[in-house]
């Protein structure tokens, strides 16, 4: 005779129209406001899938941003809402919950994706996918599905065009996916003169992201507003207009061989071309992409990295190219600026604010609206460190970085003195009609 198990759980007319979302789709993206209700209805469809799997060894997760997180705040639920389950056992060091059915729901962290590997999943919930690393996705969970077929929930809110907004964007035109936006003014769940009050008491940036769930919606701290940012990617700018325009490649050198990526920015005035982006290239082959695109963009000026780039320097120079290393740490030009950092993330935001036009790429749009701006304990302007950004779940801003050595510092049409050389790079034969000697500043 079947056993009738009673869980503590009434869903919400929105909370139970995911219920049937989910139940139709493999995968989906839920965007939600403050106060949604998002963990309990992410622990209730875990709890369901695990309790009505018929296999016998099921496997599910839920993952949080932060193992501490997931422990702190979402195990209370899971003890909540399955406790009246017979013969149920938890693990509170594992955070591990065994069913009666031979099922299983773990408890992950997404700032520890190495402690998901090799796993295999039959569903998951992911909890505000956008503060987890980069890679825990497309590395670590989309293949721990594939061999079950298991399903996949992305849960949270935006934070400016982030990760979430990446896969929201995505999943409307991917079949077996669904998505779900819900504004606060939609629901109703909050009180009206609660939602107002805290209209009141909060910024419209604040109140507009974490109610409203609007993506443009940025930091009042942040150098570059998103609006800002969102406008210069829908700028159609003619390659006729920048025609005799100072043309710079800004190239960042990855610091790590698997997380960071190496970017090469091609820039000509007011127009930003689309960027190559390299993963995993070591500091000579890059180097002779960098001088592939001295033949094909014939920039005036070629300012790179000067932290990880040493190789890519020394290499193109014993070709014989002028290039301009860059130091982000070292001295403004302008005592205002605490460094070199500072000063030319500032000259990103006087670009765009000219009328600079970017290639509509989420995750360049969402570096460049995300350092914060502040001043020091002697009065200069300084831009957040990558190092504090890391802190706050943004692991690299290369793209912004190649942007910034392209646009950051204001440049002077170079001499008329150019090279013509004739280079050998890797098997064929490269000629680059012109490059601009270019003079260095002081600070480099």
């Amino acid at each position: 005779m079947t056993q009738e198990i009673h869980i503590p759980y009434t869903p919400r007319k929105y909370q139970l129209e995911l219920h049937e979302l989910t139940a139709k789709h493999r995968f989906g993206v839920v965007v939600c406001h403050r106060r949604f209700g998002k963990t309990l209805f992410a622990v209730a469809t875990l709890v369901h899938a695990a309790l009505s799997f018929n296999g016998g060894d099921g496997r599910f997760g839920y993952i949080a941003p932060y193992y501490k997180q997931a422990k702190k705040v979402t195990w209370d639920y899971f003890k909540k809402l399955a406790y009246n389950i017979p013969d149920i056992k938890f693990y509170e060091s594992e955070l591990k919950i065994d069913f009666p059915n031979g099922t299983q729901i773990h408890l992950f962290g997404g700032d520890n994706p190495d402690a998901l590997r090799g796993m295999y999943l039959d569903g998951v919930v992911i909890d505000e996918v956008a503060d987890s690393r980069p890679n825990l996705w497309g590395e670590v969970i989309r293949p721990a599905l594939s061999d079950r077929l298991g399903w996949a929930l992305f849960i949270g809110t935006f934070k400016g065009v982030d990760k979430l907004y990446e896969l929201y964007q995505s999943a409307q035109d991917s079949p077996g996916w669904f998505t779900r936006l819900y504004s606060a003014l939609e629901t109703n769940i909050i009180d009206p003169e609660e939602l107002e009050s805290a209209r009141r008491d909060m910024t419209a940036v604040q109140f507009a992201r974490e109610f409203l769930c609007d993506p443009m919606a940025g930091s009042d701290d942040v150098l570059v507003p998103m609006i800002l940012a969102m406008e210069a990617s829908k700028r159609d700018i003619h390659d006729a207009a920048v025609k005799g325009a100072i043309r710079v490649l800004g190239v960042d050198v990855a610091r790590s061989p698997t997380g960071d990526k190496s970017v090469i920015f091609p820039v000509a005035g007011l127009k930003a071309y689309p960027p190559l982006v390299f993963q995993g290239m070591n500091n000579v082959d890059l180097a002779h992409k960098v001088m592939w695109q001295i033949k094909t963009f014939e920039p005036d000026y070629v300012r790179i990295d000067a932290g990880r780039g040493e190789g890519v320097i020394d290499t193109i120079r014993s070709h014989g190219f002028k290039v301009m290393e860059v130091n982000f740490g070292g001295s403004s030009t302008n005592p205002i600026y605490a460094n070199c950092r500072s000063e030319m993330m500032h000259g990103v935001l006087d670009w765009i604010e000219r009328g600079g036009s970017i290639p509509n790429i989420p995750q360049l749009i969402n570096e460049i609206s995300s350092p914060y701006v502040g001043s020091n304990d002697h009065g200069k302007l300084v831009v957040e460190s990558k190092k504090n950004m890391k802190g706050r779940g943004i692991d690299s801003t290369d793209y912004l970085d190649a942007l910034a050595l392209a646009v950051g510092i204001k440049l002077r049409a170079p001499n008329s003195n150019m090279v013509n050389k004739i280079i050998n790079v890797s098997k064929g034969l490269v000629t680059s009609r012109r490059f601009g000697k270019g003079r260095l500043s002081s600070q480099y």
